[in-house]
């Protein structure tokens, strides 16, 4: 078969990993070494006032409503979560919503680690979500809002009851700063810098209600708990921690870093922007998705599908017929063309996921990049089947 004319133009930034994700546009190390306090305690009084200036800066860049709490804890997002979970899991019931890895993994860690006694897991094949009515009035509900590794995500949180009894735990790390958060319906919500914001991985943001609050305050969970989980002292909230005394010791690095991501959100006109940026990036992917006969959404029903994790599956005829390590095995010869061409880094689908391509379009991401790779993934894809 005749092969197409390979691409002349590239994508300026090809970096389109789904964590750590690409820097802002016109990131430099300079700038964030000007803010950087290097070899300083965090516990000094200028980086606690960077810790405490960027919790408030994202409080007010999320429109956090008043009342709650924003931390910086360890670990990334998993770290937040997985902290949220074992602190305040157990008092009532709990419906773990499950349609991709993350998801998959929190709903192992409360039948299996934490052992909750009435724990329903409600459960949907990768590219679907599952059937939320059938979650409970009584229960706590924990789900991610954007599946990072399947490309779908809720559409909104009407399905959340307003008077529920139990508390809501999102894990929104590929959502904030790209699709909008209904805090009405937030009790915990966890991310990471690393994604939207192209931050440094290994920190993590807890954002807490007053419910959340009262949970933490008025139940003590029969397990042992380490001290980077622990957030109350004597049956009250630690409040240093959502003030900028961080449980242990942030990296000011990343810490200036995440200060820098959030000064270039508020100079292109705050989250409302971001979110625009996703979105047209999402929309110029898709616009080459439908045109293109060889590839799909994994998500079938739009109102579904992620704006920034989009997750895309190869459905020509002669590579679906293949069985599934053998489609791994072609998506994986794409994605080793386009990095050596210096097209496009880091996107191939998660390793849990179905066979097919991960690329990010978060706010980060310009959309010229985008329109310039969507010829570079035809040409890949021509040179992997004449292979064949």
């Amino acid at each position: 078969m005749s092969l197409p004319q390979t691409p002349q133009v590239k994508p300026a930034r090809p970096e389109f990993s789904s964590g750590p994700c690409p820097k802002r546009p016109g990131w430099s190390a300079e700038a964030v070494a000007s803010r950087y306090f290097a070899g300083r305690s965090h516990r000094a009084a200028g980086p606690k006032a960077q810790i405490a200036d960027v919790i408030t800066k994202m409080a007010d860049l999320l429109d956090v409503p008043v009342g709650y709490r924003v931390g910086i804890v360890p670990a990334s997002d998993t770290g937040a979560y997985e902290m949220a979970m074992w602190s305040m899991l157990g008092a009532r019931p709990v419906d773990m919503l499950v349609w991709e890895s993350f998801g998959k993994g929190w709903a192992t860690d409360a039948t299996k680690q934490l052992k909750l006694d009435d724990c329903h897991v409600i459960e949907a094949a990768y590219g679907e979500l599952p059937d939320f009515t059938q979650v409970r009035m009584d229960a706590d509900i924990c789900f991610t809002q954007n599946g990072t590794t399947s490309g779908a995500r809720i559409p909104n949180f009407d399905w959340i009851a307003a008077d529920r009894e139990g508390l809501t735990f999102v894990d929104a790390t590929s959502a904030v700063f790209a699709q909008p958060v209904d805090w009405a319906k937030v009790d915990v919500l966890t991310f990471s810098w690393q994604k939207v914001l192209g931050g440094e991985g290994a920190h993590g943001v807890l954002i807490l209600s007053p419910r959340a609050v009262e949970r933490l305050e008025s139940y003590t969970p029969d397990r042992p708990l380490p001290k980077i989980f622990r957030m109350t002292k004597g049956g009250k909230l630690i409040e240093g921690i959502f003030t900028g005394a961080t449980i242990n010791t942030p990296s000011m690095w990343a810490i200036a870093d995440a200060a820098d991501a959030l000064n270039w959100i508020e100079e292109i006109g705050g989250s409302a922007k971001a979110m625009e940026r996703a979105n047209a990036n999402a929309a110029a992917l898709q616009g080459w998705v439908d045109a293109t006969d060889w590839v799909e959404n994994l998500v079938p029903n739009a109102a579904e599908r992620s704006n920034t994790s989009v997750c895309l599956k190869i459905v020509d005829p002669a590579i679906a017929a293949l069985d599934d390590d053998a489609q791994k095995a072609f998506v994986k010869k794409m994605v080793k063309l386009l990095d050596a061409e210096d097209v496009a880094y880091d996107i191939n689908g998660y390793r849990d996921a179905p066979a097919g391509l991960r690329i990010w379009c978060g706010a980060t991401v310009d959309t010229a990049d985008i329109e310039a790779l969507t010829p570079w993934l035809d040409h890949a894809f021509a040179v992997a089947k004449a292979d064949l």
